[in-house]
């Protein structure tokens, strides 16, 4: 499989996952599906992006690279809301279905940061913004996972609260890393107009 192709099932898998995702956090109340459900539909519009961008020049690449780290601080944000909101109704969410979805959402991102690995140094920022949002997706919902147990034995909506406002943190750090890599792109003659 090609970078395109690669980059094109990405794409479409985590459109797919955003309306599952999303339809389950709205049903149980859960901040953290909430939250991966919005970093979904991001990496979405992140890859749809870079199948664009693709055949561009480095310099636009890193145009749409610093673009794409503003966009990947929407997902956090949409956490941090969230979770904020959560306080005024303190209802824990259902901890099966937030385990059995947060488990199909891991087996997405899985497959989706095995497909991008071998391309994640291809296109520098953009391809290294889609590997990120794959694995760090593949990481917050172990953190669900974990959250949707210790919510059937704490009957607390606290787990839930702590891992949507982790997935905020590792969005923001993703941001922060595609940022500088987009940074690095930039012919040493036009950083200094950066």
């Amino acid at each position: 499989m090609n970078l395109g192709s690669a980059v094109a099932t990405v794409a479409v898998l985590n459109l797919v996952y955003f309306g599952i995702e999303f339809s389950v956090a709205l049903a149980i109340g859960s901040v953290s599906l909430f939250a991966d459900s919005v970093d979904f539909l991001e990496d979405a519009s992140v890859n749809f992006l870079i199948l664009a961008a693709l055949g561009w020049s480095a310099m636009n690449r890193a145009r749409v690279g610093r673009s794409l780290a503003v966009v990947l601080l929407v997902p956090a944000l949409a956490g941090l809301w969230t979770a904020w909101t959560k306080f005024g109704t303190p209802i824990p969410p259902a901890p099966v279905p937030l385990s059995m979805t947060a488990l199909g959402a891991l087996a997405i991102n899985v497959f989706c940061a095995f497909l991008l690995a071998r391309y994640r140094d291809v296109s520098g920022s953009l391809t290294k913004a889609a590997f990120l949002s794959a694995r760090n997706d593949a990481l917050a919902n172990v953190a669900i996972i974990a959250a949707g147990g210790l919510t059937a034995y704490t009957v607390s909506i606290w787990p839930d609260l702590i891992v949507g406002v982790g997935i905020a943190v590792l969005n923001a750090d993703a941001a922060r890393a595609v940022y500088q890599a987009a940074l690095k792109e930039v012919p040493v003659s036009n950083q200094a107009a950066h």
